[in-house]
């Protein structure tokens, strides 16, 4: 294990879902906020089965105040660095539900404006898409083949497309539910 003294330190099981996978690793911090608070795009993991699954794996270890971190989880921790200090950092952390808003432009697709509604892990509980014709389509996580956390709730950047949960509410009614594929 790389690291500092550990003596007041507990061990995190600590993922970067990727969406069609992940990166894991067992970090040992003060707490899992320590966790989040130092890496981007992460979670600390809690369930117990998950937890078993991995505790004799034989996954990187690391201190999370180590000057090294393993490959990919530097990198997460650059990135929350350059987010300290800007308006807005943690805005959102430590909040059950968050309703946003964001514009969604894919090179072959129209724009879209997503009002989403998310966990406190970063993931979609619920999501309305408007298109720049006045549709409006509904969906929910047996909608989706997989579900990432989309936000990092310490990130500064998510703190101004933040709405109000009433928004959020009277789009979802009056949205089309999104048709299953066939």
């Amino acid at each position: 294990m790389t690291g500092t003294n550990r003596a007041d330190k507990r061990r995190f099981l600590v993922l970067h879902d990727y969406g069609m996978g992940g990166a894991w690793w067992w970090v040992h911090a003060r707490s899992a906020r320590d966790v989040l608070e130092t890496f981007a795009w992460v979670e600390v993991v809690t369930d117990p089965e998950a937890v078993a699954r991995f505790e004799h794996d034989g996954l990187e270890e690391v201190d999370i105040e180590a000057s090294l971190m393993p490959p990919g989880l530097e990198g997460l921790r650059a990135e929350r660095d350059a987010q300290r200090g800007r308006e807005g950092f943690g805005a959102l952390a430590d909040r059950d539900i968050v309703y946003l808003r964001r514009r969604w432009d894919e090179e072959d697709d129209e724009a879209v404006v997503h009002l989403m509604e998310v966990g406190s892990d970063g993931r979609r509980i619920r999501l309305v898409e408007l298109a720049e014709d006045g549709t409006a389509l509904r969906s929910g996580p047996d909608d989706w083949p997989f579900n990432p956390p989309i936000v990092d709730l310490f990130d500064p950047a998510p703190a101004g497309q933040e709405i109000s949960r009433a928004e959020f509410e009277d789009q979802w009614i009056r949205a089309d539910q999104v048709e299953p594929d066939a």
